[in-house]
């Protein structure tokens, strides 16, 4: 039956409620061989449909749920759901309603309505009428039987009467013969009276030559294509810190191409971390990001030695990276300036110093010029370009303003560079030192 006509409102069939009825339909849909299922993968029909079937005629109101009938007769999800299709399509279910899977609201499970075919009414010569002719056509009920359908519909009723049961599953030693005793039971006289002993000549020798050769010790079984993606999955959820919390298998089937082409989670970590680092804090949704950062990487390094050089490089500028963050956990060490020009800027401030701190001559009245106390810097004898360079210096490197205070007093530092440099530099050395970047 088509899915359109697998509804109560629309089956050409008529609803039954005796379970017994319904039971010799579903025995003749099983041995008349007229129903093919649509699907050509899964389990076809057979006992474990009927078996299905029987559980469903024991139900009051006909609304088996799918974790019901798993629990009850001990099969899978998916194999419930196959045989419920299969009485569908057979015309024996139609629904009632269909259940529902909303996302956060309880679920609800399907109702059916056990119908009897058509086909089974017309094989059987079952004669049907129907008290209201605005009723529907499902509405219909059996007033008769033809004579030739009468054997039939006996055989059938001893099936429907028999209670169908799951078959056993064969263990490996359930087939082999059991260990009994000889033939004489209790009686005194021995059967080895006329039985025969072997010729020495085919007695054990220390050597077999049978024929069935003892099989080889358990190999590993190679994975294929599908095994290769998922361990490549797993191997990438366990390895890198941005995709910790992923889905294995979504992570299998982004990292599909690559695992076809024999990458391994080394290599797409550093195709994904080529451009940029990855904070694991950042990776909101990991499988996105990963599906972005390898999109076409199977194509770009296709060739193993290229993707070998990309996975050094990779190597590399994390160590870097590293080290950079690293430096920046310790104390800023005091750096000497190297620079020619840089050093005779602090020679001409030293000699600046120096003459500042001499004895100053008696100053008459008419001198109106400054003058100057103890360790300060008289400006005058400082050109304004050497004013400039080291200004440029301190702005560049904080520690320059920490090697000018080991030479000088604070007063001639902040005259040279200004008080808001000296600041500045003050809060730079004092932040890398208190509160250091985290190494990579």
């Amino acid at each position: 039956m088509p899915a359109a006509t697998q509804w109560v409102s629309t089956t050409t069939g008529r609803i039954t409620t005796c379970p017994y009825s319904w039971m010799q339909a579903v025995h003749w849909v099983d041995g008349s061989g007229l129903y093919t299922p649509s699907r050509i993968h899964g389990p076809k029909w057979g006992p474990t449909t009927v078996l299905v079937a029987q559980e469903l005629s024991a139900l009051t109101e006909c609304r088996p749920g799918v974790s019901y009938l798993t629990r009850k007769l001990k099969l899978s999800r998916r194999a419930v759901q196959y045989h419920l299709d299969m009485l569908r399509e057979a015309g024996l279910l139609v629904y009632r309603t269909k259940g529902t899977r909303i996302t956060g609201s309880i679920r609800q499970a399907s109702v059916y309505e056990r119908v009897i075919p058509v086909e089974f009414d017309e094989a059987l010569g079952i004669r049907t009428v129907q008290h209201d002719e605005i009723a529907p056509a499902h509405t219909r009920v059996p007033v008769g039987i033809a004579e030739k359908g009468r054997k039939l519909i006996g055989k059938l009723a001893k099936k429907a009467a028999r209670k169908v049961r799951r078959r056993r599953t064969r263990t490996p030693g359930s087939g082999r013969s059991r260990c009994t005793p000889m033939q004489g039971g209790t009686s005194t006289s021995s059967p080895t009276a006329i039985s025969t002993s072997p010729p020495e000549t085919e007695l054990a020798s220390g050597s077999t030559s049978h024929p069935t050769q003892k099989k080889a010790g358990h190999r590993p079984q190679k994975l294929n294509k599908t095994g290769r993606r998922y361990q490549l999955g797993h191997e990438l959820v366990t390895n890198v810190p941005w995709l910790q919390h992923a889905s294995a298998p979504r992570i299998s089937w982004i990292a599909r191409h690559c695992a076809d082409e024999g990458w391994t989670w080394r290599e797409i970590q550093a195709a994904a971390e080529e451009h940029s680092p990855i904070d694991p804090a950042d990776a909101r949704r990991p499988s996105g990001l990963l599906a972005h950062r390898i999109k076409g990487a199977h194509l770009l390094y296709a060739d193993p030695n290229s993707r070998h050089l990309m996975v050094l490089e990779w190597q590399e500028s994390r160590a870097q990276e590293h080290f950079r963050h690293t430096g920046y956990d310790q104390p800023a060490p005091h750096r000497v300036p190297t620079s020619s020009r840089v050093r005779e800027a602090q020679d001409a401030i030293s000699a600046a110093v120096r003459a500042a701190n001499a004895p100053l001559p008696a100053s008459s009245d008419e001198d109106n010029e400054p003058t100057y106390a103890a360790g300060d810097l008289d400006l005058r004898a400082v050109t304004p370009q050497e004013i400039g360079i080291h200004r440029a210096y301190a702005i560049a490197d904080p520690t320059y303003v920490r090697s000018l205070l080991h030479t000088m007093t604070d007063t001639a530092v902040r005259q040279l560079l200004t008080s808001n440099l000296v600041d500045q530099a003050h809060a730079a050395l004092r932040l890398t030192q208190t509160e250091p970047v985290p190494a990579f």
